[in-house]
């Protein structure tokens, strides 16, 4: 009895015809229930309709053989499309109830199974020792001929139980729950565990042993079938096929979507893959009982043996995928991503042992896996492994974490250079897509950007005249190819925080991981030599970080612009080389706006320059602390609901484009170029948008969901509509698609959400439709020209930078306004002394003492008197570097400060009290620039 006959048994429970005729079957096959036969004849009957479900089954992934074959149900005859093991097992049923055609299997002929397609790849493979792996070239290829009792194709790809290849012709060893379980089960008796040891170091070594282990074989997808199937198989139909291969996906969903995270909405459903490409023919469910049975065993006694294993099978594939390209083509493919995702199943990988000595090599060899392998296996991970992610993300961050600290790094070999950090990131970025893929997810759609509706103010059109065209956005290849962006997820299956690595972000010298940024050219250098750079994994690096790194790219190109002005100089054509704005305290707006329209519109490239303020009739030069002054002056004028741009929010204490404004669109674009100079220059601003904003900003268009922040009020009656259930909803909520507004001068405005609008009820058909065009309307086409100008000028400024790489739009809000974090303990750890003064100080200790105790608007008073600023910089305070110098013995004199270098002059008061009394002085009255 062969390995298939142990499987499935044998019989004579099948009939098959010639290729041109159909299968008959007897009524015996669907006994009623009340036919009165004993329980074994019944089961015996439904058995041997199995049989004959079996061959359908095959017929329809594998094919009969026959290249010329006219079978609409045959794989051989190209019209059955690639299907899932749950969908070919539901249709094999469906097949058999209609009595459908059965081709008879061709012996001259090769049906599509893996093993040809792996044969047929080998031809030039490699072998080691003996032991078959990927590519070993003696495998021969066997013909696919069907077994004589139970008809179904040996080495068929979904069978995955009984192997031939070999360079000797042996079966290849491969490993299964069942297996592992007799093998426990033998060492506890024999109080030996060296078959075990044994066993692991021969599957587990071996890429083509691993890759055969743990599949999915066809009867569990038939057998699961036939549990939800109705006992009468010969009279279902359609409706019953539909309703067990739907059961059976939300079975297998189940295993992984945790309860509380409840259902996704229709449009996330929308997004989530059903296609081959994340079909997977490992059984996971059975991989994780045998893992959880084999880490019972007491002390580790094959733990050993289990790393020497994976260290030498990453260091073969690391060869096979670096060298000889395995998995580059359909081939190896299956192959390949079955090791990957049994060896990432073990839960003992974060653990010591494997931490240090198996996860790095395993991780190596991943990185050399091509772009389409990293797609498939972040597709596989999204659906079925979703809840081995987090496991997975850990592992690969203690890795990360452990070599960053361990490690002896100097300016000539930096964190970029080590392999053994670099291949867990390249690794960590499939989990960060499956990440996205396995959470909820909006459709693509909302990410186009439209920029041709047209404006009818011709000065804006001056100003957004760029005749260049813009530069193409910073893409991520994996991303593309998955047709996935982080702007399209909406709640991600893991918090996106958890990908933060602080060491590591810490240890990077964002200088040069820059330099190897701005360094890489695709079409210049192989991906072997090409230089590692962090920034094309931003998904790693705190906000912090990756503020260094924009910081970066924002200097140099203001350095450019300097250097071409001086050499305009020296051909006789001087030009400023800073971004010069003189303005009255008094008139701030009108000639702020002025003269940043004249520059847009003479020389937009003149934005990129270094800003540089001046206030009429003050001595203060601008190093920085001018500047952060300005641009609060400026937001409390332009945000100003007075102004009449833009509204308050009372509800959520934000601001919102006014949608009836009379200023024209060149304000907006005005606007936005402000809101992008002070991201270039690197100044935190006090606005209050919605997260919508920067969503919007981003390139993503407004939803429902974002209207939860937006109007809370609004957004919970809206939720309240969407999740009404009862007949009655004309009845209760009276809403037509007509919608009412108020300007802000409370004026009422009426808007149809679609043609006649106020002649249809919202109800239980529609309310969806009406809940969509209700925020798209609020967020988006109410606001259309005001923000389309906003982010013209936004972009002026920011094009060039590789803001869309680096940050999400949570990371831009708080690249914006900082972090809300005001902790002056992390102020005062980082706060260095100058002049005298030492943290034993006495006057320093009476200072911390007096601001310790201050009101919340006292410290903010306090960082805007000292930095120029009252916000809180990206990372907490402790990255702001206070410097607190002496200023002399005790004296009536008040501190003072170089806003533009966060010094704090305090001279030294002879007591707690007068100390507390001229800073209280200096911090309410202080307005204006002088020279000392």
């Amino acid at each position: 009895m062969n390995s298939k006959d142990k499987i499935y048994g044998t019989g004579d429970g099948e009939a098959s015809s010639a290729s041109s005729t159909a299968v008959t079957t007897s009524p015996e096959l669907s006994p009623s229930p009340n036919s009165g036969l004993p329980v074994e004849t019944d089961t015996m009957k439904r058995a041997a309709a199995k049989k004959l479900i079996e061959r359908y089954f095959y017929q329809l992934i594998d094919g009969c053989g026959n290249s010329n074959c006219d079978n609409e149900y045959c794989a051989s005859s190209g019209k059955v499309k690639n299907l899932t093991p749950n969908q070919a097992a539901a249709q094999a049923i469906q097949l058999f109830s209609q009595e459908a055609k059965l081709c008879d299997a061709q012996p001259t002929k090769v049906a599509r199974t893996q093993s040809d397609l792996r044969s047929k790849n080998n031809e030039n493979g490699r072998s080691n020792d003996g032991n078959s792996r990927l590519g070993s070239s003696k495998i021969p290829s066997t013909c696919n001929t069907p077994e004589p009792e139970s008809g179904i194709p040996k080495n068929s790809k979904l069978d995955g139980q009984s192997t031939t290849n070999s360079s000797q012709g042996k079966e290849v060893p491969y490993i299964t729950e069942e297996k592992l379980l007799k093998i426990l089960e033998t060492c506890k008796q024999e109080s030996s565990y060296s078959l075990l040891i044994r066993t692991l170091g021969e599957v587990y070594s071996s890429a083509d042993s691993l890759s055969q282990s743990f599949l999915i074989h066809a009867g569990s997808s038939i057998d699961a079938m036939l549990d939800k199937a109705p006992k009468d198989l010969k009279n279902l139909k359609k409706e019953d096929v539909r309703t067990m291969e739907g059961d059976l996906d939300k079975d297998e969903d189940s295993q992984e979507v945790n309860q509380e995270e409840g259902e996704c909405s229709e449009r996330c459903q929308s997004r989530k893959s059903t296609s081959p490409s994340d079909d997977l023919r490992v059984d996971i469910p059975s991989l994780r009982r045998a893992y959880k049975a084999l880490f019972e065993v007491p002390g580790s006694v094959f733990e050993s043996a289990l790393v020497h294993a994976l260290r030498t099978l990453s260091g073969n594939l690391e060869l096979d995928l670096r060298l000889f390209g395995r998995g580059a083509k359909n081939d190896n493919a299956e192959d390949v991503l079955n090791v990957f995702v049994i060896v990432l199943e073990i839960p003992a990988l974060g653990s010591s042992e494997y931490l240090e000595m198996a996860l790095p090599l395993v991780c190596k060899a991943a990185s050399h896996l091509p772009l389409r392998l990293q797609a498939r296996l972040a597709q596989i991970w999204a659906r079925h492994c979703r809840t081995r992610l987090k496991g997975m993300l850990e592992a690969l961050q203690q890795l990360i974490t452990l070599k960053v600290i361990s490690g002896q790094f100097s300016r000539d070999y930096c964190v970029q250079d080590e392999e053994t950090i670099t291949a867990p990131t390249k690794l960590m970025k499939v989990v960060y897509y499956a990440n996205i893929l396995a959470g909820e997810l909006d459709p693509p759609e909302l990410r186009q950007e439209d920029n041709s509706v047209p404006t009818d103010d011709s000065l804006l059109s001056n100003i957004s005249g760029n005749k260049n065209p813009p530069p193409p956005q910073h893409g991520d290849p994996l991303g593309e190819l998955l047709q996935v962006n982080v702007l399209d997820s909406r709640c991600p299956y893991l918090p996106f925080t958890e990908f933060y690595n602080e060491p590591l972000s810490d240890a990077i010298e964002m200088d040069k991981d820059f330099a190897y940024y701005r360094s890489e050219s695709p079409t210049s250098s192989s991906p072997e030599t090409r230089k590692f750079s962090f920034m094309n994994y931003a998904f790693i690096l705190t906000p912090a970080t990756k503020t260094l790194g924009l910081y970066y790219d924002n200097r140099i190109r203001m350095y450019s612009e300097r250097r071409m002005s001086f050499f305009h100089s020296v051909v006789g054509q001087p030009t400023n080389p800073y971004l010069r704005l003189k303005v009255r305290r008094d008139h701030i707006i009108d000639d702020a706006l002025v003269e940043l329209e004249m520059v847009a519109m003479e020389n937009p490239k003149d934005l990129k320059k270094q800003l540089v303020v001046e206030f009429e009739g003050e001595q203060g030069i601008d190093e920085g602390g001018v500047s952060k002054e300005f641009f609060q002056l400026i937001v409390e004028e332009i945000f100003n609901p007075d102004y009449g741009m833009f509204t308050f929010q009372n509800e959520t204490q934000t601001v919102w484009f006014n949608p009836t404004s009379f200023e024209s669109d060149a304000q907006f674009t005005l606007i936005g170029i402000v809101l992008g100079l002070a991201i270039y220059n690197n100044i935190i601003l006090d606005v209050h948008f919605p997260m919508v904003v920067y969503r919007k900003l981003m390139g993503k268009k407004g939803t429902f969901y974002d209207l939860e922040d937006w109007n809370q009020t609004l957004f919970t009656g809206l939720k309240g509509m969407l999740e009404y259930e009862a007949d009655d909803m004309e009845e209760t909520f009276v809403q037509t698609f007509r919608i009412c507004y108020q300007d802000v001068f409370g004026t009422t405005f009426f808007h149809e959400l679609k043609e006649g609008g106020d002649q249809i009820y919202v109800c239980q058909d529609n309310k969806k439709e009406f809940i969509d065009l209700y925020a798209d309307f609020l967020l988006n086409k109410s606001v259309e020209k005001q923000f389309r100008a906003f982010r013209r000028g936004f972009q002026m400024v920011t094009d060039e930078s590789p803001l869309h790489l680096l940050f999400r739009p949570e990371e831009v809000e708080q690249l914006v306004c900082g972090s809300k974090n005001f902790d002056f303990n992390e102020l005062e750890e980082a706060t260095e002394y100058d002049g005298g003064y030492t943290l034993d100080s006495p006057t320093i200790r009476n200072f911390w003492e007096i601001v310790h105790k201050m009101s919340l608007e006292s410290k903010r008073k306090l960082l805007q008197f000292a930095t120029g600023s009252d916000r809180v910089p990206v990372g907490g305070l402790s990255k702001l570097k206070l410097i607190i110098a002496r200023n002399g013995p005790d004296s009536d004199r008040l501190p003072t400060a170089h806003t533009c270098f966060n010094v704090l002059l305090l001279p030294e008061y002879e007591s707690k009290e007068k100390l507390n009394d001229r800073l209280m002085k200096a911090i309410n009255y202080s307005k204006g620039f002088g020279m000392l």
